[in-house]
């Protein structure tokens, strides 16, 4: 397990970092942006290029399904051209293919380009989070925590940007977001320095076998189970909600805001008082709570359970982020690439598979569903909690670094 190195300030704050960090923290807002962005204008797609609910989620799946495969390559592409390289194609590729997705005639043509989308996502979200983790101030932690604020931040504005524009054409959230990352594209080419190769470059099945450690399969394998409920809560719930753009927008908006708000500020306060694992166990238990609210609850419910529901989902993303990355002695870069090729796996069947379960049987059955897979996540903890046991390390460090020095005679 990798341990924490003892020279790293931790007094500078979260706050404190260079400006390239900050570029390339603003890119990946953007870059989440465009996950929840399509969320309040998938009514208005389906209407315009008259699919079905199940066709247009597969603009989520054929998304999420690339990013996956993808996340296994980047590590290979970056120890290769180096990470600011790798950075600016991805986002270059994001650049194009958000702009070809404004102009699509065909759901089909929508979906293709959607993918393309994520191919550029992958090689700019897995490359963002191990350049953060070594250019930020503060350590991995608040490095990770920036990160995840970030997300955050990014999956919040992403449906309230989609409703804005959205609401005038719903063409206009793919052209506004080519045109944010491409000024995250230009901070990045000045601001962010050529980082250093390293040594031995990364061959391209390094991150499948990262994932035979034993904590890190665990906590992927969790992750997969958790990120099934996660999008579907995403991409299922604008058509149960049945408002227009805006209405839609607002609601994922404050599910984003909470995101945010237990990433940064409630997940770091429950690993050092809970410890890692049990904060992991509390976020699957109140996300089954709140699935199963949105199966039984009428309007108003389903409403306050989809912005409830970003709580468990912003203390998980922390929680198994830093897992990911503390959990082995892998490079950072080869255990988020393994970690997120599976995690990314587990969100990519989520928006299709809700569709046609409620199309066959209620719009019920798609949350029952994410609180089994829930459930399924919480028993793959318990079964394999013996892997997890290095991460009891980094809650030590944790409580440590917190716990005030005595006071000199």
């Amino acid at each position: 397990m990798r341990a924490r190195p003892p020279d790293v300030p931790r007094s500078g704050g979260i706050l404190r970092q260079p400006t390239s960090v900050w570029a390339t923290a603003f890119a990946a807002v953007v870059a989440f942006m465009g996950i929840g962005l399509v969320d309040p204008i998938l009514p208005a797609i389906a209407e315009h290029l008259r699919a079905t609910p199940s066709q247009v989620s597969l603009l989520f799946t054929s998304y999420f399904l690339i990013t996956a495969v993808a996340m296994l390559v980047t590590g290979w592409v970056s120890s290769r051209i180096g990470g600011r390289r790798t950075l600016l194609v991805g986002l270059a590729l994001v650049v194009v293919f958000a702009a070809l997705s404004g102009t699509s005639g065909t759901v089909g043509q929508l979906i293709g380009f959607r993918a393309g989308w994520g191919l550029g996502n992958a090689l700019f979200v897995a490359t963002a989070l191990a350049v953060i983790v070594g250019a930020a101030s503060g350590g991995a932690e608040s490095a990770i925590i920036l990160y995840e604020a970030a997300l955050g931040l990014g999956i919040s504005m992403g449906p309230l940007v989609g409703a804005l524009l959205g609401d005038m054409n719903w063409r206009y959230p793919f052209f506004g977001t080519a045109v944010l990352m491409a000024v995250g594209f230009l901070l990045i080419a000045t601001l962010l320095r050529p980082t250093p190769r390293p040594a031995t470059p990364t061959g391209l099945t390094a991150p499948l076998r990262a994932l035979r450690h034993g904590g890190l399969a665990t906590t992927a394998f969790t992750a997969l189970f958790y990120n099934y409920a996660f999008f579907t809560v995403l991409a299922f719930t604008p058509f149960v909600l049945r408002m227009d753009a805006h209405g839609i927008g607002l609601v994922f908006f404050g599910w984003g805001v909470l995101v945010a708000l237990s990433s940064v500020f409630a997940a770091p306060v429950l690993q050092r008082r809970l410890g890692t694992v049990q904060v992991m166990h509390l976020s699957l238990a109140l996300l089954i709570l709140f699935q199963l609210g949105l199966a039984v609850l009428g309007h108003t419910g389903t409403i306050v359970c989809t912005i409830l529901c970003g709580i468990p989902i912003g203390m998980n993303n922390t929680a198994f982020t830093e897992a990911a990355m503390e959990v082995s002695d892998h490079p950072r870069p080869v255990a988020s690439a393994g970690y997120n090729f599976v995690r990314w796996l587990g969100g990519a069947p989520a928006p299709y598979l809700a569709s046609r379960l409620a199309e066959t049987f209620d719009p019920s059955a798609p949350y029952y569903a994410g609180a089994l897979c829930c459930a399924a996540a919480t028993l793959t903890l318990l079964a394999r909690r013996h892997h997890l046991k290095p991460l009891n390390r980094v809650d030590t460090d944790h409580t440590f670094q917190d716990t005030p020095l005595p006071a000199r005679p």
